[in-house]
């Protein structure tokens, strides 16, 4: 299934592979609420996969659902309490709401909150709708004032380097770190963009599409690159070997100035396909980490035994808490310097108009657009 919804003229929801419009009353914002109009919106993996299979990961669908979460808009309304928003203010929508009151909360970890309720996703029940809506009431305090040059566009790319920022916080980057992301995709871009913000100068980075992986070296995301060609397995034992092979080819690959890559202090594996992460235990030095950030196949067979032998930290990550501030800092930085990697390049095309959506998710799902150009973000602006 895949269908979608908005409010008062505006709720997209998924339903059938065809996004629904739907107009609903919206009350005026609560006390502590803001109404906003979402003026950017970047469509993201988890929406493909809820559009196209009704799920994400180990994640399903149990009602309509609104899509969107990578937002950013307009104050229009704001709530009796509220004391730091203006109608008109520019905000970065975080969509993530927790508890603010159990241990994971308390404890900085609000990603974690079994509580949480977050929009666009069908991981609590009744879902929280997502973005794609003319307007929404959403908390004040999760949202985030943009600064007056960041647009619209850069504040709903915030979300994805928010999760970026967390992966890259968790696996300790410095300066001496090599790094290897897997899967050239927007958030394995993003986290070779924040650890070269972190000060890493070694980044290599690998993909099944040639015309990622060039976009990764033309626009400074990574230094080295390999195209990796598809190998077929009929059983673990294949599998395993291919991964192997894939490890001591991107070790193979020379850096420009102090030769074989080697194995990397850290490996990001950014798809969630089995063989990757597979590919990514073999490729991680000795007492090294392999940061889990992908999602895809929810059960995997893996080499624990080299990972164990090795003492290779495996460490998944969850979206994010307390990163849009880094986020932002990140993005201020790459609008006044040329040195980093520009991630707003990453956005490659642009639709206007919630009634775009079935076409904007279209062209999202392919690597190509008709004129052969490389599709890494699509953004629906409104």
């Amino acid at each position: 299934m895949g269908s979608l919804t908005t409010s008062s003229r505006g709720h997209y929801l998924v339903q059938s592979k065809a996004f629904q419009a739907k107009d609903i009353e919206l009350a005026p914002p609560g006390p502590d609420e803001v109404q906003i109009a979402p003026r950017s919106t970047t469509l993201c993996g988890s929406d493909l996969h809820y559009y196209t299979h009704y799920r994400n990961g180990s994640i399903t669908v149990r009602e309509p659902l609104c899509l969107g979460h990578e937002s950013a808009g307009e104050v229009l309304m704001v709530g009796s309490e509220v004391k730091d928003r203006r109608v008109g203010d520019k905000v970065a929508i975080e969509c993530g709401v927790p508890c603010l009151e159990c241990e994971f909360c308390l404890g900085e970890r609000y990603n974690l909150c079994p509580k949480l309720r977050f929009r666009g996703s069908g991981a609590a029940f009744p879902h929280f709708q997502g973005t794609m809506q003319g307007k929404i009431n959403h908390p004040a305090r999760w949202t985030h004032r943009l600064p007056d040059a960041l647009t619209f566009d850069d504040g709903a790319l915030l979300e994805p380097l928010s999760v970026a920022c967390h992966a890259v916080r968790r696996a300790k980057v410095v300066p001496a770190s090599s790094c290897l992301v897997i899967g050239a995709g927007a958030v394995g871009l993003l986290c070779a963009a924040v650890a070269r913000f972190k000060g890493c100068s070694r980044i290599a980075i690998c993909d099944i599409d040639k015309h990622r992986v060039d976009f990764a070296l033309q626009n400074g995301f990574a230094q080295i690159g390999l195209t990796v060609e598809r190998r077929v397995a009929t059983n673990i034992e294949e599998e395993l070997a291919n991964a192997r092979a894939l490890a001591r080819d991107m070790g193979d690959l020379i850096w420009p100035d102090t030769g074989p890559a080697g194995r990397f202090s850290i490996v990001f594996e950014c798809t969630g396909v089995p063989s990757c992460v597979q590919t990514s235990i073999y490729a991680a030095k000795s007492g090294g980490r392999v940061m889990l950030v992908g999602m895809g196949t929810p059960n995997h067979t893996l080499p624990l035994s080299e990972a164990g032998a090795r003492e290779i930290d495996l460490m998944p990550t969850w979206r994010y808490a307390y990163c849009y501030e880094e986020a932002m800092k990140i993005m201020s930085v790459v609008i006044n310097d040329s040195s980093t990697p520009d991630i707003r390049k990453l956005i490659t095309h642009r639709f206007n108009g919630l009634e775009t959506l079935s076409e904007a998710f279209g062209l999202a799902a392919s690597p190509q657009d008709a004129s052969g150009n490389l599709v890494v973000k699509v953004v629906v602006n409104n």
